[in-house]
């Protein structure tokens, strides 16, 4: 026998389908995820960006960028696109490309395209709409990549002036996003050159939020001058927090034209609540704000001011950064470790000694004079609390980076040891760590040792 719902009656169903919806834990996905106002990658691992900004459109030819921050410990980076409308179009190959050298460096992806910034009080500037038309034009080279790529629509897509449609345009590009066949996670930027002093995306982020079929939804503020005080920083985030909405810092400095951003309350706050950010930006800034170089002329080893406080300092990326787990690594400290191998994997031939650990040395891409190698460890029959390996290069290679991992060369002789959140295996588990080399005439693959501690 059929009963109709009481109005009353439908409408409490479907706030408890949305607030189902809403809070439901990420799971084995298709890509990453948003549940309860936290980011999940797709093996349902809470993930949290730490990483840098790369104005990749502008310097196109920087493609070792990408070692190079990872190198330093991010697990994200953002990358700056353009549609072709300010400056030159990144192709279809181009962007593959650069998802490619994100996966091969074990960085998430988040892609921006840069020209609707400042869009109503900055000439030339484009609506989301036309930054939606690139993103569709794109979807053969996104397709299949939703584990390691988060859309970001536009850059900073309102200026101060003519952003009252912010929420309705956003609505609308995810709609069309979706409709497309779109199925990643979508980043908004806020109004006001990214700043949203207005409060336009804090009082109107849950209604965007609500018409992503997916609720795969992210809101990115960006913070310079407006965010000088602890007061401004945390009563901003921390009503994202308290609505249950997913919230990123998508760019920030230490200094701007526009006033002095409290990057430390920044860093601290981020930390202590679980949220992301990405750091404005890696080199290559001009304008008048060349400060906000990580990095001089894009050298790694020639950090800024800026660059030593966002890598290396408190609540910075090397103390905070833990590498995307669909990526393999071993997972966040906050995940305690199987305590046997999964029953999938078959046994080794020859066991490894109780308490030891195993290496294995592969090279996953080789160019003229360069390749990347990576190293697997495994521990043995018991756990162990940290490891130690070591080889010889026969040919002459040397090693120009390295990444989750301590590494050392003398001569030939090459030592790697863990770092701070992969030392600890359970008894079979695995990490890895990577770097890139030289190579000259041939590269052997050398023999590998393995201790443990």
């Amino acid at each position: 026998m059929k009963t109709r719902l009481s109005a009353a009656g439908a409408a409490l169903l479907t706030l408890l389908v949305a607030v189902l919806a809403f809070g439901q834990p990420a799971q084995a996905a298709a890509g990453f995820t948003v549940a309860g106002g936290k980011l999940y990658d797709a093996n349902g691992t809470e993930f949290i960006m730490r990483g840098v900004n790369h104005a990749h459109t502008w310097y196109p030819q920087q493609t070792s960028s990408f070692a190079d921050v990872k190198a330093l410990g991010a697990n994200t980076v953002r990358v700056v696109l353009s549609s072709g409308d300010r400056w030159t179009r990144n192709t279809n190959a181009d962007v593959a490309n650069v998802i490619s050298l994100c996966k091969a460096n074990r960085l998430i992806c988040v892609l921006e395209v840069h020209d609707t910034t400042g869009y109503g009080e900055q000439s030339g500037a484009i609506t989301l709409a036309r930054a939606v038309d690139y993103w569709l034009s794109l979807a053969d080279v996104l397709a299949g990549q939703e584990k390691y790529v988060i859309v970001n629509i536009g850059n900073e897509p309102y200026g101060n002036q003519n952003y009252a449609s912010w929420a309705t345009d956003n609505a609308n590009a995810i709609g069309r996003l979706r409709a497309g066949g779109l199925t990643h996670t979508i980043m908004v930027d806020a109004p006001n050159w990214g700043q949203d002093w207005s409060f336009t995306m804090r009082d109107n982020a849950a209604s965007v939020f609500a018409a992503d079929p997916a609720r795969n939804t992210v809101f990115s503020i960006h913070m310079y001058g407006v965010f000088d005080t602890a007061a401004e920083i945390t009563d901003y985030l921390g009503r994202f927090r308290a609505a249950g909405l997913p919230i990123v810092v998508g760019e920030f400095g230490f200094n701007h034209s526009d006033g002095d951003p409290d990057e430390d309350t920044i860093l601290a706050y981020s930390q202590a609540n679980g949220i992301g950010w990405l750091g404005w930006s890696w080199s290559g800034n001009g304008g008048g704000v060349e400060y906000l170089d990580l990095a001089t002329a894009f050298n790694p080893a020639n950090l800024t001011s800026w660059g030593q406080r966002l890598f290396n300092g408190a609540n910075g990326i090397r103390q905070t950064a833990r590498e995307a787990s669909v990526f393999g690594g071993t997972p966040p400290p906050t995940t305690p470790p199987p305590t046997t191998p999964p029953p999938t994997t078959p046994p080794p031939t020859t066991p490894p000694p109780a308490g030891g650990c195993t290496a294995t040395y592969t090279v996953t891409n080789q160019w003229q004079g360069g390749f990347q190698g990576e190293v697997r460890v495994t521990a043995g029959a018991t756990a162990i609390t940290g490891w130690t390996v070591r080889w010889t290069f026969a040919n002459g290679q040397s090693v120009s980076q390295s990444w989750n991992v301590t590494l050392t060369s003398s001569g030939a002789a090459v030592t790697a040891r863990n770092v701070d959140y992969n030392g600890r295996l359970a008894a079979g588990a695995s990490t890895s760590f990577g770097f890139i080399g030289g190579w000259n005439g041939s590269n052997a693959r050398p023999a590998v040792s393995c201790a443990a501690s």
